[in-house]
């Protein structure tokens, strides 16, 4: 027995138990993270597939028939007695009951567009071919049986032949949308951008003294110039409407009541219940695309999340941008430079607890020292034309850049002092040596040895950054902004913008949403793609950074 004990107590004195201990808790992190990271692409991405749609009838407390089209989204397995509580008798003796999550849609007609069922009582269930889904750019999904298409009211096709004569005239309503979408955002938006820049120069020119006869006749010309462009663009926009107003459908909804539907409202229309697979994947793939390409609809529950993709990228780039030349000079400063001492030691106490300050403190420094002083004072220097509206005086892109960038500020400090101290002395004493100055040893030796430390550091910026929320809130995201930061209108980047952020749309969506059943898959989808934009953005600097290591390994073995 006492040679067990000794053998035993050797063992943890060997320290292997610890490190078994330690591969455990890793393990399960990873199957964890692993497992999280599949319920949200499991979630997210069979939001894209184009379901069936059921019709049946469903027997309501009060003893009425309901009839019911839909698509069937959820289900869950809930006590019988909890059912029965809310005033449902279920038939049989199962002591659990399903209930099924129908998306009915028609939400501009029935009032609302989910509703929980429960299974039992549903009867005569079944998938017509017949049946369609509308996607429109108000009021949800639309499903019904199609009757009629009609032209300025007039019915020109129905029966078998409306639906090839639907998607023909959806196909030209299409086509419009995106003539119309190109006038009023791109050359009315030219216009209205170059008539606020002539209205800042007059002012301009008024609080210089400079709005001599000569310059004002000019900006009244060139006004009058960018007037008649505007007419002509109403004008051809008046056309395009009328246009588009000329057709519709009308469509037998599950209460019976026959609707119409004009086309200028629907955005794309199928028959889930008659598309093959093949049909069903083009269908999955071109709805994935315009959730990564197009702008969101619908108070952001439908549509695509371009502007929020866009948003993020470029506020982490600016933000790897300045805060990697401010993180380095100070590592350098405190490593190379200063002398060690108690001011340094405290110094460096400061800068590691400013990485546990909650970043809702740097949002709220960001939005009194960067956007109020900073911005007032550059509106107050560069644009009094535009006063008192605000130019740089109010959250934007630029301000949430360099807030970030100082809440990720001491993760690049310490990556980039610990990769400087692992240089060996040898190699500044040998360049030294040679004749270098300690400037062109630090510059043309110890940096470039020390760059994978600072990519470590950038790497762990980055993924701090683009999942940062609650500073951003104060100083530049909006819900939906509307512009991009970058467009044809000089000075063509636009920094002073308000911005749309991939983890401000998963809250606004997933928690201000007033239909949340219809934003749910929504908040999983772009949870899961905020996940691969991180990941990208971390895999170019590790990329990046193993690369350095290559080229400088030589150096550490040295």
């Amino acid at each position: 027995m006492s040679v067990q004990r000794s053998n035993i107590g050797n063992w943890f004195r060997s320290g292997t138990p610890w490190i078994w201990l330690n591969a455990a808790a890793v393990s399960a992190s990873l199957i964890m993270v692993v497992g999280l990271l599949g319920l949200i692409a499991v979630r997210g991405l069979v939001h894209f597939w184009p379901n069936a749609l059921v019709e049946f009838d469903y027997v309501q407390p009060n003893g009425e028939t309901l009839h019911v089209i839909g698509e069937i989204q959820d289900s869950e397995i809930v006590p019988r007695a909890r059912i029965e509580a809310s005033g449902v008798d279920v038939p049989g003796t199962a002591v659990e009951v399903k209930r099924l999550l129908i998306k009915t849609g028609n939400r501009d007609h029935l009032g609302l567009d989910f509703r929980w069922l429960v299974e039992p009582l549903v009867q005569d269930r079944r998938m017509p071919r017949e049946l369609i889904a509308v996607e429109r750019y108000e009021w949800g999904n639309f499903y019904g049986y199609l009757q009629a298409v009609k032209e300025n009211g007039q019915v020109v096709a129905q029966g078998d032949a409306a639906w090839q004569a639907l998607q023909a005239r959806l196909a030209r309503a299409g086509e419009l949308q995106h003539r119309i979408e190109a006038i009023e955002k791109g050359r009315i938006g030219d216009v209205n951008y170059a008539m606020e820049q002539l209205r800042l120069k007059q002012r301009r020119l008024e609080l210089e003294g400079r709005d001599t006869p000569e310059n004002l006749a000019a900006i009244e010309a060139e006004r009058a110039r960018l007037d008649a462009d505007y007419k002509v663009l109403q004008q051809q926009l008046g056309d395009l409407y009328r246009q588009l107003r000329r057709d519709s459908f009308t469509a037998t909804i599950m209460d019976g009541r026959e609707v119409e539907v004009p086309l200028a409202k629907v955005v794309r229309a199928y028959r889930p219940n008659a598309m093959h697979l093949g049909d069903k994947i083009g269908f999955y793939f071109a709805k994935l695309w315009e959730f990564v390409s197009d702008e969101p609809r619908e108070a952001n529950t439908e549509g695509g999340i371009f502007p929020a993709i866009f948003g993020t990228v470029t506020m982490v780039i600016l933000m790897s941008v300045f805060v990697t030349p401010f993180g380095v000079i100070a590592a350098v400063y405190l490593r190379e430079y200063a002398k060690q001492g108690p001011l340094t030691r405290t110094i460096r106490i400061a800068v590691n607890n400013l990485a546990g300050v909650p970043s809702i403190v740097y949002g709220v420094f960001g939005l009194g020292f960067f956007v109020y002083f900073l911005g007032g004072s550059i509106d107050d220097l560069f644009f009094p034309e535009a006063q008192p509206a605000p130019t740089f005086g109010t959250p934007g892109l630029f301000w949430a850049s360099l807030t970030l960038a100082l809440l990720t500020l001491p993760v690049v400090i310490v990556a980039t002092e610990e990769g400087l101290s692992r240089i060996p002395k040898s190699i500044r004493e040998g360049s030294l040596a040679l004749g270098a100055t300690k400037a062109e040893t630090l510059w043309r030796t110890v940096l470039p040895m020390a760059s994978p430390a600072m990519m470590t550091g950038l790497i762990l910026a980055v993924a701090r950054a683009a999942g940062e929320v609650a500073p951003l809130m104060l100083v530049g995201v909006v819900k939906l902004a509307p512009s991009l930061p970058v467009d044809g209108n000089p000075p063509f980047v636009h920094l002073e913008r308000k911005f749309m952020h991939l983890g401000f749309h998963i809250y606004d969506v997933g928690f201000q949403s007033p239909n949340v059943e219809a934003a749910r898959p929504l908040v999983y989808a772009t949870a899961l793609l905020l996940v691969l934009v991180i990941v990208v953005l971390n895999l170019a600097a590790i990329a990046i950074r193993n690369r350095l290591r290559e080229q400088f390994k030589s150096f550490d073995q040295g």
